[in-house]
Parts: C-alpha cells; sequence; structure tokens
C-alpha cells in the first residue's frame, strides 16, 4: 500500500494499493473506484477494524466528495462537478454516461456478475471480483487486499479498445524505468549527442541494465519515434540487435522532449 496525507477531520493516513494503476482497473470501472479503493485500502490497515461506513465517518465525517458523498451514492463514469470537455466528447455528459453504462452493464453482465449502481454495490462487486476480502471477527470487520491485484481482462470480457489501452499501459509501465535508465546515460553522461556509435553490450555496462533490458528500452524507443537504429547506412530491427555488434543510435531530441512528459531521474547511488 501507498500511504498519502492524512484524512480530513483524523490522524489517520489513507492508503492506496501499489498495483491499482498498473492493474489498470480505473479504465474498466466507474470513477468511483479509485475513491473507493483507496478506502478499502485504508480500511486494511492493520490498526482499523469496521465497516467502510465506520471509516467513512471517522475520516470524512460521513461524508467524502471524492466518492459521491457516501456509500450509498449513485455510481458515474464522469466528475460532475467539472465542466465537460466537448471536444474530448462531443455527445456531452447525458450520451457519454449511457454509452459507458451500456458497455459496463453489458461486460458484468456476460461475465456473470450483478452490475452495480451505487458505491456500497461496488465494493461487494470488488469481493466477488477478488479485488478485496472481508472477514467477520470477534473484535469487528477486518478487510484486507491480495498483494497482487487481479487483472480486468483476466475475469471480464474487454472490448478491443480498453484491452489495446490496458497492454499500452503495462507495456509502458515495463519498458518506462528501462527507458529513463537508457535516456539518463544518453543525455546526463554522454551529453546529449544526436548520433552514437554503441552495442548492447557496451549500453549495458554503461547503464547497469542488462542486454536484454537495453534492447527493450531501443525497441520502445524507435516505436515511439525518439529514435532510429542504423548498421551503417540501412535501418535495424532494435529487437534483433546481437549483444557484440555496433550500431548507430540516433537520437530525435526534439522529438523526445515533445512527447515524453516522466521526468528522467538520475538512478539512485548504488543502482
Amino acid at each position: 500500500m501507498t500511504e498519502n496525507p492524512p484524512a480530513p477531520g483524523s490522524g489517520r493516513d489513507l492508503a492506496m494499493h501499489n498495483g491499482w494503476w498498473d492493474a489498470g482497473w480505473e479504465h474498466v470501472l466507474p470513477r468511483q473506484g479509485f475513491p473507493l479503493t483507496m478506502l478499502i485500502g485504508t480500511a486494511s490497515q492493520p490498526d482499523f477494524t469496521g465497516s467502510l461506513d465506520d471509516l467513512l465517518q471517522e475520516a470524512f465525517d460521513g461524508h467524502w466528495h471524492m466518492i459521491g458523498g457516501d456509500l450509498d451514492g449513485p455510481l458515474t463514469f464522469s466528475w460532475s462537478d467539472t465542466e465537460w470537455d466537448y471536444e474530448e466528447a462531443p455527445e456531452g455528459r447525458e450520451a457519454y454516461e449511457a454509452d459507458q453504462w451500456e458497455k459496463f452493464g453489458a461486460m458484468l453482465t456476460a461475465a456473470g456478475f450483478p452490475v452495480p449502481r451505487t458505491v456500497r454495490e461496488l465494493s461487494e462487486l470488488y469481493l466477488m471480483l477478488g479485488l478485496a476480502s472481508r472477514e467477520e471477527t470477534p473484535a469487528g470487520t477486518r478487510w484486507s487486499m491480495p498483494d497482487v491485484l487481479p487483472l480486468p481482462g483476466d475475469l471480464l470480457p474487454l472490448d478491443a479498445e480498453v484491452t489495446e489501452r490496458l497492454d499500452r499501459i503495462r507495456w509502458t509501465t515495463r519498458t518506462g524505468p528501462l527507458v529513463d535508465g537508457l535516456v539518463h546515460h544518453l543525455a546526463e553522461e554522454l551529453g546529449g549527442p544526436e548520433e552514437t556509435l554503441t552495442s548492447l553490450d557496451r549500453l549495458a555496462a554503461a547503464t547497469g541494465l542488462d542486454a536484454d533490458d537495453v534492447r527493450i528500452a531501443l525497441a520502445e524507443l524507435v516505436e515511439s519515434g525518439d529514435a532510429q537504429v542504423r548498421r551503417g547506412e540501412e535501418q535495424a530491427d532494435a529487437e534483433r540487435l546481437e549483444a557484440h555488434r555496433r550500431f548507430r543510435l540516433i537520437m530525435d531530441w526534439d522529438h523526445f522532449y515533445e512527447n515524453r512528459v516522466r521526468l528522467i531521474a538520475a538512478p539512485a547511488a548504488g543502482e
């Protein structure tokens, strides 16, 4: 769990499951899925025993705007208190909500799950999906979450658009640290040259990555349009580079900085 600032009105730190973003559930569930996961994560702390209602009362005096008020508030797929973006969704909020509910309901029904309409019903769906567990003990209700969250695609029939989005997110999560390490070496240690004559072995030694991870990072840079890999004047396949063979790495730094939002952090000492 990741701890967050204390909830208003209490000394309790809110907690969020570290695997929430990587699993991709926010792209499948109504928007209250995020604060509900934080609420359940907080209820799973060792020093708390009680219902989600009890925690909501303790932490927010029974009303949390992020969750829509209380656990009996209706689920939505958009934030009602924000201005609607008609460029991104020209159909308007009402039509967007109707479309999202149709897809969400069809997906759950096809998998044999009930369609929740309130935050409380969504918390019950979490139990069915294995996103959380609840146990009645002599001391009271105890909540918990698995160390590794199940993936949406393992439980639900996702459409092609959502599947592609989640695959891309997981690929970026896998490759992001590798790209960061390689780019830190190129930009900070080498001064950001437009062209470098190198090899996977050399880059691996310089970055502390293994050759296979360097290959993955290079392939991601090429696929994103940030780099080219050439042998002589011919374009080379980054995914098929041999570890010892030299190649020319040509970086498009303008493209990289215009399209990347991730900060390239220097590796910690000893890493």
